[in-house]
């Protein structure tokens, strides 16, 4: 036939080419390098902050304005982050770059996938993924796995005039088809146009760090303006004196050590999930899916491997199983190439029996039965058990029915006793023998499976098959309720119902791309996290509303653009790992969150005291930076990388505040005390400052000590530095030079022991008072 055709010549080709008729690929819903970087740099916090940092320059004091170094390390590490997950991708598309065969001026050429016009025709042969909606034009049977699309794994039978959606693969057979849509037009591009819409990812530490920057930046305004016009009449030696002290106390308010630390900690945490074989696209997708309560899966791929293997073979009444075996084998290498029950039984029987065929009729989906005809052997046929059987089926009825509950597929094979061998199959059949199959679980899926039921994850499986199939499936590997499953196409209309339904049901069979997004969007509406796993163009638009995406990196295109993490190695086994870092991170950071914002609060009340007082502030910019890392930065960040397997509990910022905020309050309070003490018993300005320094340091490093709990030698080792380096900072000359630090007071050790032991004391038990109010049980 490939002679009859001409196909397109170069001017069709140029014409369609002309006006837009040509299959270029949809970008997929990403972020572009600009948009990268404009959503790192451009926000309130780095302008804030740059804006403060220009002052402090313009005003000569460079050395004031270290602290940028912090801002625009973050800017660094979230725009590096997402742009080498973006670079990962690419390449992946380029790699898995796809051609076709089409024919133009009457011969066969060769074109990538984007060079394909519409009305171009396609050869298309066993194999072959499909590029383009098309229509088959030629009079033959072809099997298509349309799984990638629909997530239905069994394969679907096309005939002329048939239609094939891109994104499919052509399992059995082969044929000519022309494009009918192409670009953004076909079935596949669609549906991933739905979710071409960029979606920050739901992390509640970005959100709780969000609302106290919002708060903060509210609070800026009026307590600069007061702290700078209370600074400019305190008596200070210069203006420039008094800018600089209210800017230490507008940046003491800023949490950007806090950003800058959950940056760093995710960058960690992408490094170590790299050598897991997991691409991590967006910062904080650990974080959610360490919180995730909802875990949905699809079956093929996922739980399974998309192959199917031979598991038993039986001789019926009293035949020779070796026959069986024979036979069975024999019509599998008679259709070599052929679809996923061919492959299984091939892999079953690894030496060809080598009979002579003298006619044969191949398997196809309408049918659902192949048939060989073999040289002084007779006709031989394999398929569906009551199809081929017809009235003769009730006798192994029962035995088909329990091994299709228990997720197998049965196969029969029969001796064809009648005259001619057509595809009416008219004639009597003998049952020979059963050939039972069932899908290849993915190494390590129990184990996965046990693990997030332990951690009280509930799994709900979403698959395109028959949903006895899938439960069988599920049941098998240990999900928790397995039995409990619905054919999607009884799925109710009403919202609220569907809420109810999904709540009870653990599979969903059947199910639909849209149907897909319906159910993680119901999960979601019943306060649950949600996670959902996909390789196909149908999971796109469920991925996207999910909380947190998982994609197969041997997946759609489509899929791993939505995605917010990618396994590289398609194995969904390796969740439980990601989600083991996921729990680390968050812990630990929650843990060290206590040390920022306990800074916030603390010159809070500074800021307030200071205005109030009409005194100079005590602390500069370099010397923040100074004591900021020794109690803060330095320790947070080598607590954040502490092993942590705990759960991950909800209200993360309550429970912080519960104790930052005492802990703020006695800083600050403690801190101008010990200023007050020493400027109204006759010490200089700079002593006096030293004075409150040192009791700022002392307490700051108590705060790290109730956050490094329960100790263990790793966290004494930090503690053991931190106080080392407290000690050096105040006593080695140098430093204190550096940091201008005046020599330390020894006539006032006594009251900077007081007031340490003071602070100290209000921040052991006003915690636990304001805990027991806050979590006290209301009484209606």
């Amino acid at each position: 036939m490939e002679g009859k055709l001409k196909g397109l010549n170069d001017k069709d080709v140029e014409e369609r080419i002309k006006r837009g008729k040509v299959n270029n690929i949809p970008k997929p819903p990403s972020r572009t390098l600009a948009q990268i970087l404009r959503a790192n740099i451009l926000t309130s916090y780095n302008i804030l902050n740059i804006s403060l940092a220009v002052l402090l320059i313009l005003i000569g004091s460079p050395k004031d304005a270290v602290f940028i170094v912090i801002v625009i390390a973050n800017i660094i590490l979230g725009a590096f982050q997402e742009i080498h997950a973006k670079k990962i991708l690419e390449r992946l598309a380029v790699i898995n770059s796809k051609r076709a065969y089409v024919i133009r001026n009457g011969k066969t050429k060769n074109i990538t996938a984007d060079e394909i016009v519409i009305d171009d025709i396609m050869i298309l042969k066993t194999g072959d993924q499909i590029l383009v909606d098309c229509e088959v034009i030629q009079d033959v049977e072809m099997e298509v796995d349309e799984s990638m699309i629909t997530g239905e794994s069994d394969s679907i039978l096309k005939q002329n005039g048939s239609k094939l959606l891109s994104g499919s693969v052509v399992t059995a057979g082969q044929c000519y088809a022309v494009a009918r849509c192409v670009g953004e037009e076909t079935y596949a591009a669609k549906l991933a146009n739905e979710a071409r819409k960029f979606k920050l990812i739901n992390s509640e530490l970005q959100k709780s760090t969000g609302k106290i920057f919002k708060i903060i930046m509210w609070m800026i305004l009026p307590l600069g303006v007061l702290l700078t016009t209370s600074q400019l009449m305190s008596g200070n030696e210069s203006w420039k004196s008094a800018l600089i002290g209210s800017v230490t106390g507008i940046i003491g308010m800023i949490p950007e050590g806090l950003i800058l630390l959950t940056s760093t900690t995710f960058v960690v945490a992408v490094i170590r999930l790299s050598k897991l074989h997991t691409l991590v696209q967006e910062l904080p997708a650990t974080e959610v899916l360490a919180r995730v309560d909802v875990l949905c899966l699809d079956k093929t791929g996922t739980i399974t491997k998309g192959d199917l293997k031979v598991s038993e073979i039986i001789a019926l009444k009293e035949n020779n199983i070796k026959d069986v075996e024979k036979y069975t084998s024999a019509i599998a290498y008679s259709f070599l190439g052929g679809n996923q029950t061919n492959k299984a039984i091939l892999d079953k029987f690894k030496e060809n029996p080598n009979l002579k065929v003298k006619s044969k009729i191949p398997f196809s989906s309408k049918r659902k039965w192949t048939a060989v005809e073999f040289e002084d052997e007779g006709a031989w046929v394999l398929g569906a058990p009551e199809v081929i059987l017809k009235e003769g089926y009730v006798n192994i009825a029962k035995c088909v029915k329990s091994a299709a509950e228990a997720g197998k597929r049965i196969l029969l094979l029969a001796k064809f006793n009648g005259e001619i061998l057509n595809e009416n199959l008219n004639g009597n059949v003998q049952g020979v023998g059963l050939v039972f199959l069932e899908d290849i679980i993915r190494d390590n899926a129990e184990e996965a499976i046990d693990y997030f039921e332990k951690e009280n994850v509930k799994i709900k499986i979403i698959s395109g098959d028959n949903p006895i199939t899938v439960s069988a499936i599920a049941k098998k590997v240990g999900i928790k309720n397995g039995e409990k499953y619905i054919d999607s196409r009884l799925l109710p209309e009403s919202e609220e119902e569907l809420a109810k339904v999904v709540e009870a049901t653990c599979v969903f069979g059947r199910v639909t791309p849209h149907q897909k997004r319906r159910i993680v969007k119901a999960l979601k509406s019943n306060e649950h996290t949600v996670a959902m796993t996909g390789d196909g163009v149908n999971d796109v638009l469920a991925l996207k509303e999910a909380d947190c995406g998982i994609a197969m990196a041997s997946g759609a295109d489509a899929t791993k653009a939505v995605a917010q993490l990618v396994l590289m190695n398609s194995d969904f086994a390796s969740l439980p790992s990601v989600v083991t870092e996921g729990r680390q991170l968050i812990n630990n950071l929650e843990k060290v969150s206590e040390l920022f914002l306990s800074k916030i609060v603390y010159f809070i009340i500074m800021c307030i005291s200071f205005s109030l007082l009409r005194l100079p502030f005590p602390i500069t910019p370099f010397q923040l930076t100074l004591i900021g890392s020794i109690t803060i930065g330095i320790p947070s960040f080598f607590l954040a990388l502490a092993p942590n397997k705990e759960r991950i509990k909800k209200n993360f910022l309550k429970r912080v505040l519960q104790v930052s905020i005492p802990n703020g309050v006695m800083i600050g309070i403690s801190t101008t005390i010990a200023f007050l003490v020493g400027f109204h018993s006759g010490l200089s300005m700079k002593q006096s400052s030293s004075l409150s320094l040192v009791v700022f340091t002392a307490l700051s490093l108590f705060v790290v000590f109730k956050v490094s709990r329960p100790l263990n030698l790793y966290r004494i080792l930090i503690l053991f530095g931190m106080v080392l380096l407290f000690i050096g900072a105040f006593t080695i000359p140098f430093v204190r030079n550096l940091f201008d630090i005046a020599p330390f007071v020894t006539t006032k050790a006594n009251g900077m022991l007081i007031i340490t032991i003071i602070g100290t004391l209000g921040m052991i038990f006003i915690p636990k008072i304001v805990k027991k109010i806050m979590n006290k049980p209301q009484v209606c």
